[in-house]
């Protein structure tokens, strides 16, 4: 029989690649996870075995390490200037206690690589502290450090990607020539899998970096000769990684919370130091950076991103779990209806195919005025975009909201992101009629937070009434034009 692999973090970046390869590779997979609706939209969702729980739980842990032998530990603390480095560390100790009492023979985790230094970001430091738990068990640890993984939706490369895009002239702190090596993902995923067959890495700590190494500023430089863009680096005598890590924020669709880790990353030197990786597995030759950057940018122009930085909840919304709407006193709603001679297939899609570059088809200006008001408040803003211009996925992030809930062909619920003083929710619902028409369903939910909130609805109302009345007729039309292109007669 396959053997049975224990992957953590499933719904991340890196999770989220790391299990259709394992299960190309000829092993069972069961994926621990705190929310199992996060998986239905991945492909690969009914090869797997669920697990609903959470590491800060041992039941849960227990129940899903029983006959394991070798689990992936690649979850990551909550990001930001002020990590909670204590649940980062109870839950590796949990997991390596549950390690222990269940029969678990090998954990494979995935952390950061930074030199030796005397002054690390909180976060390396949480990463750092998380390896060292874990070896503090009986259980044997191989742990990978890279320093920046690159790939389509990765954090690195989103950041890479718009500040070279957007800003004619680079305003560069100290932390923009600190040395790195970042890492494709396709190596690190080669490395993560070629463990499973490498016993010389058990208990070993093996530092992985791409064949390049440059600092932020010529990475950079890279992109932009290769897209063909002039920029020019303005030095600046200071670090300043809090006025930085604003500024990205504020021109990149990355979130503030993702990116302070990065940016105090690059403070450090996160250089490859010694050859254990070559040793140990010498058939991976990495990709140079300029091979890695291609790589990703053709798979995100061809709208072919597996996974984005910005699936795991935890760098937004920390431990939330996605709240279960329930209609109670208290909630206001606004719902709108239309019922339209057209195939339900069709009124789905121009309602699933929102945002992004499609944008919200009805005053997207005042929408994009929304997200620039967010982002000035320390919001998520608007220009996280979508993964796939099609293609949804519970929990993942699509412009200010997140997809919470999704029933292809018939509803799609998104829960909002963006600030405001209370809870948000917009769903869409596509009803087939006895008659074969569609019933158009838009309802806007709003759970508001003290006086406040309140205020914040009925104030706004006349503009959200204007703009939600034009978005569904707008959605009706173009499920229209969707019919005419494939050229069908529906009697209208």
């Amino acid at each position: 029989m396959a053997e049975q692999i224990l992957v953590t973090g499933a719904t991340g970046y890196i999770g989220g690649r790391l299990v259709p390869r394992l299960l190309a590779a000829g092993y069972k997979v069961r994926c621990l996870v705190r929310d199992a609706n996060r998986l239905q939209s991945f492909a690969w969702r009914d090869q797997v075995e669920v697990c609903e729980g959470d590491v800060l739980g041992t039941p849960s842990l227990m129940e899903a390490m029983r006959g394991i032998k070798i689990g992936y530990y690649l979850i990551h603390g909550i990001q930001g200037s002020h990590p909670d480095v204590q649940r980062d560390l109870t839950a590796a100790r949990n997991f390596a206690h549950a390690a222990e009492n269940s029969g678990l023979e090998r954990i494979i985790y995935f952390g950061e690589l930074a030199n030796e230094t005397g002054n690390v970001a909180p976060y390396l430091q949480s990463r750092r502290e998380t390896g060292n738990i874990l070896r503090q068990g009986k259980v044997p640890v191989t742990e990978f450090q890279a320093s920046m993984v690159i790939g389509s939706g990765s954090a690195l490369f989103e950041m890479v990607r718009y500040t070279a895009e957007r800003q004619p002239f680079f305003f560069c702190p100290k932390w923009f020539f600190s040395n790195t090596q970042p890492i494709s993902i396709h190596d690190v995923l080669e490395y993560l899998i070629g463990a499973l067959n490498a016993p010389t890495s058990i208990g070993k700590i093996i530092q992985i970096g791409g064949a390049s190494c440059l600092t932020y500023a010529q990475m950079l430089l890279a992109y932009s000769k290769m897209r063909g863009l002039r920029r020019h680096l303005i030095r600046l005598p200071w670090s300043t990684p809090l006025l930085s890590g604003y500024w990205v924020h504020m021109i990149t669709p990355v979130h503030f919370r993702v990116i302070l880790p990065l940016i105090q990353s690059l403070q450090t030197d996160s250089i490859v130091e010694n050859e254990l990786a070559t040793r140990l597995f010498p058939q991976i030759k990495p990709q140079d950076f300029e091979t890695s950057l291609k790589l990703a940018l053709g798979r995100a122009e061809n709208d072919e991103v597996e996974t984005s930085w910005s699936d795991a909840l935890v760098a937004i919304q920390g431990d939330a779990r996605p709240v279960t709407l329930h209609t109670t006193e208290g909630m206001i709603l606004e719902r709108r209806q239309m019922l339209l001679d057209l195939p339900n297939a069709l009124v789905f899609r121009s309602f699933s195919e929102l945002g992004g570059n499609v944008g919200w088809l009805y005053m997207n200006w005042a929408w994009q005025i929304r997200g620039w008001v967010d982002k000035l408040f320390g919001g998520v803003g608007l220009r996280r975009g979508r993964r796939d211009p099609e293609d949804l996925r519970v929990g993942e992030a699509l412009d200010f909201w997140r997809v919470e809930e999704l029933h292809p062909g018939e509803l799609l619920r998104l829960r909002a992101e963006m600030k405001v003083p209370g809870k948000a929710w917009l769903e869409y619902q596509s009803i087939v009629q006895p008659d074969g028409k569609t019933l158009l369903t838009q309802t806007a939910y709003f759970a508001p937070r003290g006086l406040g909130g309140f205020l914040y609805w009925y104030l706004l109302y006349p503009i959200h009434s204007h703009i939600f009345s034009g978005l569904i007729r707008k959605i009706a039309a173009r499920a229209t034009e969707l019919a005419q292109k494939e050229s069908i007669s529906f009697g209208y």
